[in-house]
């Protein structure tokens, strides 16, 4: 029987680390959730001492999500060892998560520390870890360029204090396979205690090989990866959680080990953190690009229609992308629209339904054909996590190579209707200025992109925006077939995520403290 690989994820966590990835906490508990139907062994939920935000997430998670452990991050000292057990405590499967950096540069530069310091301070940080929690993981970070007799030295020490599991990152993605598996392997027999802990590899993408490595890592004795939704993380990213699973559940015959992921969750999982985040994947990504499963070649196609084994290694059913081209329009009703979501994937309740439908009658009225791309884009902005406290009722703009652009918007929020225009350096610009009229929130707009979700001259357009308001950045996303239509509601989704996080925090106030921490 094959052994099983743990799936550690970090999207929460290192993932969001990369810029342009913060979420907010509906948000995370959202992915989180996705997460759970994932099936992964550990959610590393986030670093709770970074800040106030991050800690009631991380607790929330904790009180929510039940099945898999999860997980907060900690540096080797007490403030942030006792406040990752505050916000995990309530975890039916908490785990402390505490690392410090062992290689002679990070020790130089980084800490100023001298090696023996660094080792009785792992000591110390997870002997305090384990007084407080029965699971506690050991991290030394950017160990794939420690010397390998003091980090083994640290390790022995960190499993001796009470550590069940311990980690050996290429926190800079600086290894190769040959050098890593044999590195692991040789590090493994220098630990007297090794048997009493589990091994976990956190490989970053600098070089592309964070897959690999960490394949190779678990030839090498690791029985745990560190990954993420997408590859999302720090610079490149993170060992990619989708291409590591299916890596081994396709190679099976040269490495016997198996997960309990429910693979047919990855491509939802996956277009569920680009819908958050606002990062598409590109679209020859490996298992969740949009061409995994393209064809185009007369030659593959000829050798898919005879068996589809000639050019897959894998279905698309596998990870959860149906095969079918599906053909909606404006004559189809719900109950079809229905039979299509659930075959999908997608369940909805019957208020779900019929905001779908309205979004979906739109759109069908606008477009010949509606294909499964415009209908995961209208769940994704047509149900929404946070409340439309203004809800675009009309905007009209006008523009061109010359002459000044302007707009106007009729906006609405509760039973009060808000008209107002504006010009500016183009009509998207303008439209947002009227926007900022009616709220009393001017934004300063620090990326904006628009994709097209579906085929054709018709296509569905995704407009995403990163706006900041005063001096905090938020994304705002929306799906039209009219760009202008689509620019001004994410926007205005980014507006109402503000109105929605000064409600909240007037419930709760924020005390926030500043760190940051990286695998």
């Amino acid at each position: 029987m094959s052994e099983k690989i743990m799936i550690f994820d970090t999207t929460l966590r290192d993932g969001e680390q990369s810029p342009g990835c913060s979420m907010n906490l509906e948000e995370k508990l959202k992915m989180a959730r996705q997460l759970e139907r994932l099936n992964v062994d550990v959610i590393e939920a986030g670093f709770p001492i970074a800040s106030e935000g991050d800690f009631e997430a991380v607790q929330a998670i904790a009180i929510q999500i039940r099945k898999p452990v999860i997980a907060g991050l900690a540096r080797a000292n007490r403030l942030d060892i006792e406040r990752a057990w505050e916000a995990i405590k309530q975890a039916r499967r908490p785990r402390i998560h505490t690392f410090i950096a062992t290689s002679d540069i990070h020790l130089k530069y980084k800490l100023r520390k001298s090696r023996e310091e660094v080792l009785a301070q792992t000591s110390e940080a997870v002997k305090l870890a384990r007084n407080l929690c029965e699971d506690v993981e050991f991290s030394a970070e950017d160990a794939t360029r420690s010397d390998i007799d003091y980090l083994a030295a640290v390790l022995e020490a960190a499993i001796q204090a009470g550590a069940s599991v311990i980690n050996i990152p290429d926190t800079v993605g600086y290894a190769i396979p040959q050098e890593y598996g044999p590195f692991i392997k040789a590090l493994l027999a220098k630990i007297p205690s090794r048997g009493k802990a589990i091994f976990s590899c956190h490989c970053h993408n600098d070089l592309g090989l964070a897959v690999a490595n960490s394949l190779a890592a678990v030839d090498a004795g690791c029985r745990q990866i560190e990954c993420t939704v997408n590859g999302i993380g720090e610079r490149a990213g993170n060992a990619s959680l989708e291409e590591g699973v299916m890596a081994l559940r396709t190679r099976r015959d040269v490495l016997p080990y198996h997960t309990d992921i429910v693979t047919e969750e990855i491509s939802r999982a996956s277009k569920l953190l680009c819908n958050l985040t606002g990062l598409f994947v590109q679209h020859n990504k490996a298992v969740v690009g949009r061409n995994a499963f393209a064809h185009e070649a007369g030659i593959h196609q000829d050798g898919m229609l005879k068996n589809a084994l000639t050019y897959e290694i894998m279905t698309p059913q596998s990870v959860g992308i149906t095969a079918s081209t599906l053909v909606l329009g404006k004559h189809s009703g719900r109950h079809a629209l229905r039979n299509k979501f659930e075959q999908m994937g997608y369940e909805l309740n019957a208020d779900e339904l019929e905001r779908a439908y309205f979004f979906f009658t739109k759109l069908a009225d606008q477009k010949k054909e509606v294909y499964e791309e415009d209908l995961v884009a209208i769940i994704q902005d047509g149900i929404k996590i946070i409340p439309d406290i203004y809800r675009l009722k009309y905007v009209h703009s006008a523009g061109g190579s010359q002459g000044i652009s302007s707009a106007a918007v009729k906006l609405e929020r509760g039973e009060e209707i808000f008209v107002e225009s504006a010009v500016g350096d183009g009509p998207i610009h303008a439209c947002y200025r009227a926007i900022d009229r009616v709220t009393g929130l001017p934004g300063r707009l620090l990326d904006y992109s628009v994709n097209a979700v579906s085929r054709g001259k018709d296509a569905l357009g995704e407009v995403f925006v990163h706006v900041e308001f005063e001096g905090k950045n938020y994304i705002g996303k929306a799906a039209s077939v009219d760009i202008i239509d689509a620019s001004a509601r994410a926007y205005l989704n980014a507006v109402n995520k503000v109105i929605h996080e000064k409600q909240r925090q007037a419930k709760s106030p924020d005390v926030s403290t500043e760190t940051a921490g990286t695998n």
